[in-house]
């Protein structure tokens, strides 16, 4: 089990919110992923989403949201509760979402944000189903078209990307997965799970050649988590003992190691930061589905280590602060299921 410093506690939930306040709506520095198609589109950040628009990019302001979403359902009572719930009720209208669907709809858009942004939109809508306002209803069309997309882009997809970074398709297909689970879409589920087989049942004795300077997931861990929630479990766990064999012995080493953040001020090093954080949800969530032993003794072990050497340094820096929280959110409530 987690030591309770492994927990989300109200304090970090309060610090967590704080965080996501100061940037969801902070415009500038802002990294556009926009095609111009003439001088008509040359548009500031606002103009272009007028929902996601700060947090220095269109993928961490949705994940921004999601952070202040998850920790306003675990602790409603937080002190930023009155300030999280006024922030959605003026950000999530039918206007605003038909304006963010209407980007979406430029030809330009079609790799809008492809899979990264696709899967952390579902991600934030699996949370806000869970809350009892209009949010959800409202970004309904908004999560239908990225469902769409994936429904599109799948079939046409024969490979993998094996990235530790934005492209990764095992972490958008994660996401995206608990979002198929909480609105009831089993064809959705059914494509993601069909599509994982497809990609990675052949996968074995994995050498994790890892990590790259501009990695924030592990390649290696987040498949294994990916198929974790798409596979039934006697499955799975035929398949894990398979690519991660000698996971009993901490071996690859390279796993069980934390990344070593040289300059917290660099966007893209510090982007290991996002690597231990999320190395540690994906060991947390893949001991819960281990039997008692040794291989699960090292998931929790590696787990513990990875989130020591990051949580300290959510904030700090903007190039970390406008998203490590989101990270640090996933490895402290991995595997609860509230």
């Amino acid at each position: 089990m987690p030591s309770p410093s492994e927990r989300l506690t109200i304090e970090q939930a309060s610090l967590f919110a704080r965080l996501a306040l100061g940037h969801v709506t902070r415009e500038y520095p802002n990294k556009l992923d926009h095609v111009l198609d003439g001088p008509q589109d040359a548009r500031g950040p606002r103009d272009l989403h007028p929902i996601f628009y700060g947090s220095f990019d269109w993928h961490s302001c949705v994940h921004g949201y999601w952070t202040l979403a998850t920790v306003l359902r675990r602790f409603p009572a937080i002190p930023e509760a009155a300030a999280i719930r006024a922030l959605f009720d003026e950000a999530f209208t039918d206007g605003k979402v038909a304006h963010e669907c209407a980007y979406l709809a430029r030809p330009s858009a079609r790799g809008f944000e492809r899979p990264y942004g696709w899967g952390w939109l579902l991600k934030l809508q699996a949370e806000l189903l869970a809350h009892e306002a209009p949010w959800a209803q409202v970004m309904t069309p908004l999560a239908h078209a990225f469902a769409d997309r994936f429904r599109d882009f799948l079939p046409r997809a024969p490979y993998p990307i094996r990235t530790g970074v934005h492209s990764s398709t095992a972490f958008a297909l994660a996401l995206a997965s608990d979002y198929a689970k909480a609105a009831g879409d089993r064809a959705l589920l059914e494509l993601f799970a069909e599509k994982a087989r497809e990609w990675h049942l052949a996968d074995s004795d994995a050498a994790a050649w890892e990590p790259s300077l501009d990695d924030f997931l592990s390649p290696t861990l987040m498949t294994a988590a990916c198929l974790r929630r798409l596979l039934p479990a006697d499955e799975f766990a035929a398949w894990f003992a398979d690519y991660l064999p000698h996971l009993a012995h901490r071996k690859p080493a390279s796993l069980f190691t934390p990344a070593v953040v040289s300059d917290r001020t660099d966007g893209k090093i510090v982007h290991l930061d996002g690597l231990n954080l999320s190395r540690a949800w994906c060991w947390r969530e893949l001991a819960a589905a281990l039997p008692p032993g040794d291989a699960r003794h090292a998931a929790e072990a590696a787990s513990g280590v990875h989130l020591a050497a990051s949580l300290p340094h959510v904030a700090g820096d903007y190039m970390g602060e406008h998203w490590l929280a989101s990270f640090a959110l996933l490895a402290l409530t991995a595997g609860e299921a509230g």
